[in-house]
């Protein structure tokens, strides 16, 4: 059902600033706006032609809150496919809730979370995928990511999945006429095309359901954990990558005794730094408890950066080989992630210990946090961990679990059809498959929704949008 009655809200972020709007949707909107709008020229705003903007005052009775410019927008040529009106005041907060308050008294109501875009998706205007994709343009926090909502609200995504639906489509009709006429033992449905048809969303489907291992770190960033023996750089080199007094540096070992984090963008791509206490024997029951929560933050991170003090490497050579074993306990307990082992201190080492240390351990990265030296190499290296080929290509990539889920499942089924296919089943049960696969396929795009479905996607907008 779409509501028909008429909502308020701020749409810009609450708190003073320059200006504010406030935004009204609903086939009373403007008649609402037209009994607190009086314009400066006399205009009738309820008369007046749609994407047009009028300045005014804003008034109850004798009293004026604030001169305003408003814009008006009318259905279906609008945001939410409803007449909507954007008030832009001045931004104080005063200000900004008596003209609310007002708005209420007049005959509206105020809006829910992502209720704008929920009306845009009901009256056709978005599709549902292109809706998540507002939430994730707004929540956008690098290049990267910007980007991908960007395609899919432009319908990258959706167009993808309402072609290969269409298709799918086509053939079941098809598949479901041969029920109609199943006495005579008649196909209507070409089985090799069929056949070719499926092999082709297959295809498409292991594609996007591939690159959401991309889109997911793109969205939520790649969470990196630096690592080592205390004393030996980690929060220096956290700052040198941040560029910023972020940790606290001191000579005294175990100063760090709590993780720290923050997130530096590298070309577009978002990396959640973590810089942890260092790894020792103790008897110190805080740094004890410091220690604890690194062996949690590297089974969270997805790389971990080992830093070890390059120039003790050189006056012990007992610790090359302790720290060889270090380095394949971490790999044996985390073998899925990514490990860099770094050598900090680089500055303090002359050729001839440089060349000693590089033989033994030749994947060891050697850098100077303090000197800033090998710091641009390091991120090229965190960088290449992320496959931005399909990015680069601009690709379809999935970013959004349930679209994950559904496609997966959709994957699920359209296997089923090739096996039925395969094993000339009736086209009954070929039907059921199809059909499943077609309600997946709808998931997505909100052609198949209900209102637990719609209520958990737009309970995480903002309000007002």
């Amino acid at each position: 059902m779409i509501p028909q009655d008429t909502i308020v809200a701020l749409a810009t972020p609450s708190g003073s600033g320059a200006i504010a709007i406030i935004r009204l949707s609903g086939d009373d909107a403007i008649t609402i706006a037209s009994k607190v709008f009086a314009s400066v020229s006399g205009k009738d705003i309820t008369r007046q032609r749609t994407h047009t903007i009028h300045l005014g005052h804003i008034t109850d009775g004798q009293k004026t809150y604030d001169q305003v410019l408003l814009s008006l927008f009318k259905g279906p040529n609008s945001y939410t496919g409803e007449n909507t009106v954007e008030i832009s005041c001045h931004g104080s907060t005063y200000i900004q809730q008596q003209i609310i308050q007002l708005l209420l008294r007049s005959g509206s109501r105020m809006a829910n979370a992502g209720e704008f875009t929920l009306r845009a998706f009901l009256n056709g205007k978005l599709d549902l995928s292109q809706a998540e994709a507002v939430a994730d343009l707004i929540a956008s926090d690098n290049e990267a990511s910007h980007q991908i909502a960007m395609q899919q609200m432009r319908g990258g995504f959706s167009n993808e999945i309402a072609k290969l639906r269409e298709e799918l489509l086509n053939f079941a009709s098809l598949i479901e006429l041969e029920l109609d006429f199943s006495e005579e033992d008649v196909e209507f449905a070409d089985r090799s095309q069929f056949t070719e048809l499926l092999q082709r969303i297959t295809f498409v489907l292991k594609r996007l359901i591939d690159s959401f291992a991309v889109g997911n770190v793109i969205k939520n960033g790649i969470p990196v954990a630096i690592v080592g023996e205390p004393n030996v750089g980690k929060s220096t080199l956290l700052n040198a990558l941040l560029n910023e007094e972020r940790a606290i540096v001191s000579d005294i070992a175990g100063t760090t005794r709590d993780t720290i984090e923050d997130e530096l963008v590298i070309n577009g791509i978002g990396f959640r730094f973590i810089d942890t206490a260092g790894i020792r024997e103790t008897e110190d029951v805080v740094e004890s408890i410091g220690i604890k929560k690194t062996f949690e933050k590297i089974e969270q991170a997805q790389v971990v950066v080992y830093l070890v003090d390059g120039f003790e490497l050189t006056s012990d050579s007992t610790q090359l080989d302790r720290l060889k074993i270090e380095f394949e306990r971490v790999k044996n307990q985390f073998p899925l992630k990514p490990l860099i082992i770094i050598g900090n201190k680089a500055d303090k080492l002359n050729k001839e210990q440089t060349d000693a240390i590089l033989n033994a351990i030749p994947e060891l990265f050697l850098i100077s946090a303090k000197n800033n030296i090998g710091i641009e190499e390091l991120k090229n290296k965190l960088l290449s961990f992320v496959n931005t080929g399909a990015l680069i290509k601009n690709e379809t990539i999935v970013t959004n679990t349930r679209h994950y889920d559904s496609l997966f499942k959709a994957l699920e089924e359209v296997h089923k059809v090739q096996f039925g296919i395969q094993s000339n089943l009736p086209a009954d049960l070929m039907a059921i498959d199809i059909r499943q696969a077609l309600y997946y396929f709808g998931e997505i795009t909100g052609q198949v929704t209900n209102d637990e479905l719609l209520g958990n996607i737009f309970a995480n907008f903002c309000i007002g949008k």
